[in-house]
């Protein structure tokens, strides 16, 4: 079951659910617009390895925009910074943008109770277009928790993107033993 836009402003007043900057325009009736912050990143090695920190380059998009390239991964970031502490939290992209042809995750969607910070977006394009800094790229549904939660994703020692920062952040999956 999603919530709809009563159930997720009660969770707003109650802190429950945290949007920040919140514009009540931005709120569907089941879900919460996000927005693309200012800055992209790309990985500097054109070979990524899964037990490597692999580092990335920041750049800021102008805000006469910024064309993005197929067969080039960006990785991006929401203008909101926000907190799930009773749901749990799904990404995904608007119909708009998918138009565009553009993705907005490869696979992380999905937030955990707990998750508190901006969203790292992990960007594709079909074929060239060009972004604008502040432009709607997502959208934020929420679904309730059945059960007890024992640990939320803030409070983990090993949580690797807790407190996520307004820039887009790297693959920690050097972390993992494996």
């Amino acid at each position: 079951m999603i919530l709809s836009d009563t159930r997720i402003l009660e969770e707003i007043n109650k802190k429950t659910i945290v949007i920040v900057p919140y514009d009540r325009k931005f709120l569907g009736s089941n879900s919460y617009d996000v927005h693309l912050g200012k800055c992209l990143a790309k990985y500097k090695d054109e070979v990524l390895d899964a037990k490597k920190h692999n580092t990335i380059e920041y750049f800021d998009i102008p805000a006469e925009g910024f064309v993005l390239q197929p067969h080039v991964f960006y990785l991006g970031v929401t203008e909101e910074y926000t907190e799930t502490h009773a749901h749990v939290p799904f990404l995904e992209g608007k119909s708009s943008t998918g138009r565009l042809g553009i993705d907005i995750h490869a696979t992380a969607g999905k937030g955990d109770v707990g998750f508190c910070g901006n969203w790292t977006l992990e960007i594709s394009v079909k074929q060239p277009v060009r972004i604008y800094p502040g432009m709607p790229i997502g959208q934020l549904i929420y679904f309730p928790v059945e059960g007890d939660i024992e640990i939320k994703y803030n409070n983990k020692k090993d949580a690797k993107y807790s407190h996520q920062p307004n820039k887009p952040v790297e693959s920690m999956m050097w972390k993992n033993v494996f």
